[in-house]
């Protein structure tokens, strides 16, 4: 791969490290209201079962979005310390390919399948 596709791949990263802090905070930032309506006990249990609902959700949603900036920040420091493209199964370089669909890669492909196939088992 060459430096110029790195330059790429990096600034991809980069965006999406600020795509998915952004998101991270709108996510955190989305908490339930504490407006509460009055009304009849089973509108209340109905509202609670939403909010509960809601909160599970949010709660997915953080952790998911948590998990793919650890992903990228992870990729990004690999670049930092030179070993961006490595596979860290195998020490083979990555396809640009591979790298080019998915840049937080950090497998190639042989080893992704082997891994996958093992916890098939």
């Amino acid at each position: 791969m060459t430096t110029a596709n790195h330059k790429i791949i990096k600034l991809r990263l980069e965006n999406e490290q600020k795509r998915l802090q952004e998101q991270l905070e709108q996510i955190r930032s989305s908490g339930p209201t504490e407006n509460r309506r009055e009304g009849s006990p089973f509108g209340k249990r109905e509202e609670e079962a939403t909010e509960t609902a809601d909160l599970e959700n949010r709660m997915a949603l953080e952790k998911r979005t948590l998990s793919q900036l650890a992903e990228v920040e992870y990729a990004l420091a690999k670049f930092e310390k030179g070993t961006y493209g490595v596979c860290e199964n195998c020490g083979q370089t990555i396809g640009a390919d591979r790298l080019e669909a998915l840049p937080q890669a950090n497998l190639c492909m042989a080893c992704k399948a082997t891994i996958k196939d093992a916890r098939a088992r």
